[in-house]
């Protein structure tokens, strides 16, 4: 736990002047992130108007209630009345406000090819690929995948489906075949946009064959838009798939944007839980804009001018939503197909350099591989323009965290360590750039969320290990889940009743009122009646100096109920040996008590991790228990779930 540790970083007087939030809190007659807060969950209908007035969002129709939960919090309406549309807040409305030579997407393929479209240039070609959506018969509601590299035309299909009203659905594009094809007949797509293929360390990654089988398995698929990116040899099935340049480049570009309902859908977004069926989470327009735009203009702090870049995927919620909140206040973001660590070990670097970079995004796994290359990895790059860094994904071990904040932000870049899910696309937990920071921390809850901490019987807790749960609806929440109501509610209105969403994250509020995440609730592990989250073991570990990264898992155990056993990848260069394991088994011990001592620590050359690079722990505990590992869909590295049987 981190009870009373220090404050590492404090803002500048200067940097609480230029944020967007102060000028938020003049409105609210507030001067402390505390009192901040209090205000925005007193009144959550006061706060939402307060706030998307002062970010500037813009109406077809002004909606005439904030909210309605008259049918209780599991079916709260939001902006009831008003219309809108994300494409008309995101483009429309920049380019007829004077704004559209200034840059909205910037791209950098794997190849290091650069390419960057204004807004102006965006709204035409988002425009050309609404003309021809409407063509083939979309209509406001339809479903159309989104199964592509992280190339800028990944953001055009996203916003024209946006625009003719259609609902994206967004997938990794490194899934298989039959993940794809669940989600595609999950949500009876008619339409799916995908690429020949992608590249990913220098090497072309075929993409095109993996949906054609999974087509191949969704009757109500009718279209697939191709994107030429390698230039691969692709076989093109007649009268069903176009290509892109071939049907969208010569066309005229259609300006009509449909006018919606606030609670019409615009994503449904799968989560992928370790067995079962895909959950699919239902997005609106005026949800995705109302909590993007307040967590990126208020806790990254983003302005016209700014650049803006999360090291992510369009599968993972946060594509879409920096895609959404970034345009939307008029900044440009950046579409980065590569590794982060190829063809050298400090691309990243690079990257964030030559594009100038002002806010940048990844999780902290991404943190521990660049690490191991050297703390002198970011040196003789100009990170200058660089203002703030953000994190989310999973929780920090404290040496990480302070690498990153010592060697990639320079000791004056606040980490905005932040915390949801694709359930909200958005956040329960937030920082903003003007609280101080401990190592860590995520600071507290975010604006107009009413987050606790519980023990299991439902009380607030402090000081100790709880339950993060939710207390008010919020506007992006699920609109339940794609036809199964009573999945939504077994899923987070069970465990507390239907006044309290709980999220399954286990969190800890310090003594100063600062809050740390632990990993996921049924990731715990109960060693004789002691529960630890696998975090707290891994950190631990970490801290030694041979020792890159780590996993936990419970094992069961006769005796305790639970063992730990931990799963290790080792600086490089380092050997492996009996003296280093147990080693690390003491500094486990030194950090949480005999209790905790590992059963075993297993070497292993790499960890099983989404591309998005968050480890799969269940996947490993399941491998190494020789059960079904599950979906492997999100697993870009399916040798290491392999490896854990053979690990020493």
């Amino acid at each position: 736990m981190q009870d009373n540790a220090p404050i590492v970083w404090r803002p500048t007087e200067a940097q609480v002047a230029a944020a967007n939030v102060t000028r938020l809190m003049a409105k609210a007659g507030v001067d402390s992130y505390e009192a901040l807060h209090a205000w925005s969950v007193a009144d959550i209908g006061r706060f939402w108007d307060t706030c998307l007035e002062d970010l500037g969002l813009g109406w077809y129709e002004p909606y005439t209630t904030t909210y309605d939960d008259s049918a209780g919090f599991p079916w709260t309406r939001w902006f009831v009345g008003g219309k809108t549309n994300i494409v008309m807040n995101c483009l429309d409305r920049h380019v007829a406000g004077g704004r559209g030579d200034e840059p909205a997407v910037l791209g950098e393929g794997d190849d290091g090819a650069t390419n960057a479209r204004t807004f102006a240039e965006l709204k035409h070609e988002v425009g050309q690929v609404a003309g021809l959506l409407r063509e083939l018969g979309i209509q406001p509601g339809d479903r159309i995948g989104i199964y592509m590299p992280m190339v800028p035309e990944v953001v055009v299909a996203l916003f024209a489906c946006f625009q003719v009203g259609a609902v994206a659905i967004p997938v990794f594009s490194a899934f298989g075949s039959e993940a794809l094809a669940v989600r595609l007949n999950d949500a009876q797509a008619v339409a799916l946009f995908t690429a020949d293929g992608g590249l990913r360390r220098g090497k072309p990654a075929a993409i095109k064959p993996n949906a054609d089988a999974a087509v191949a398995e969704v009757p109500s698929l009718k279209h697939q838009i191709v994107l030429r990116r390698t230039g691969q040899d692709t076989p093109m099935q007649e009268g069903r798939d176009l290509w892109w340049d071939e049907a969208i480049t010569p066309r005229e570009s259609d300006p009509r944007t449909e006018v919606l309902d606030a609670e019409a859908p615009a994503m449904i977004l799968y989560t992928s839980g370790p067995t079962g069926k895909p959950k699919g989470t239902v997005h609106t327009h005026a949800g995705c804009l109302a909590q993007m735009n307040k967590e990126l203009g208020y806790a990254f702090d983003v302005k016209p001018g700014d650049r803006f870049f999360w090291l992510t995927d369009i599968g993972w919620m946060m594509g879409p939503w920096e895609m959404i909140g970034v345009t939307s206040l008029g900044a440009a973001l950046l579409v980065y197909e590569g590794a982060p660590n190829w063809p050298n070990p400090d691309r990243l670097f690079e990257v964030v350099a030559r594009h100038r970079i002002t806010q940048l995004g990844l999780a902290p796994t991404a943190i521990r591989l660049l690490r191991r290359a050297g703390d002198d990895l970011a040196e003789g790059h100009d990170l200058s323009a660089l203002r703030l860094i953000g994190s989310t994904g999973e929780p920090w071990d404290p040496e990480s965290w302070q690498w990153c904040f010592d060697h990639v932000g320079g000791g004056r870049c606040p980490i905005i360590n932040i915390s949801g899910g694709t359930e909200l696309v958005g956040c329960h937990l937030s920082p903003l750039p003007t609280t101080a920071l401990k190592n860590s921390t995520l600071r507290g809850p975010g604006l107009g969320m009413d987050v606790d901490c519980f023990d299991d019987e439902g009380n607030p807790i402090r000081g100790g290990l709880g339950h993060l749960v939710l207390k008010q609806p919020a506007p992006s929440l699920t609109k339940s889940f794609l036809g199964d109501d009573a999945r939504y509610l077994a899923t987070y209105f069970e465990r507390f009743g239907d006044t309290i969403w709980y999220h399954g994250d286990w969190a800890f509020v310090d003594d100063d009122g600062f809050w740390f995440l632990h990993g996921r609730s049924d990731d715990t592990i109960n060693v004789a009646g002691k529960r630890v989250g696998p975090a707290e073991v891994e950190a631990a570990i970490v801290e030694h100096a041979l020792a890159s990264e780590a996993a936990a898992i419970g094992v069961p155990d006769e005796l305790k109920g639970a063992d730990v056993v931990a799963f290790v990848v080792l600086k490089p260069d380092v050997a492996e040996s009996e003296a280093l394991r147990q080693a690390l088994s003491d500094q486990v011990v030194a950090h949480l008590g005999k209790t905790l001592r590992p059963k075993a620590i297993r070497f292993v050359d790499a960890l099983p991790k989404t591309r998005s690079a968050k480890i799969v722990r269940g996947v490993i505990k399941r491998r190494y228990l020789g059960e079904d590992v599950g979906d492997l869909a999100s697993v870009e590295n399916p040798a290491a779930v392999e490896a854990i049987a053979a690990s020493r």
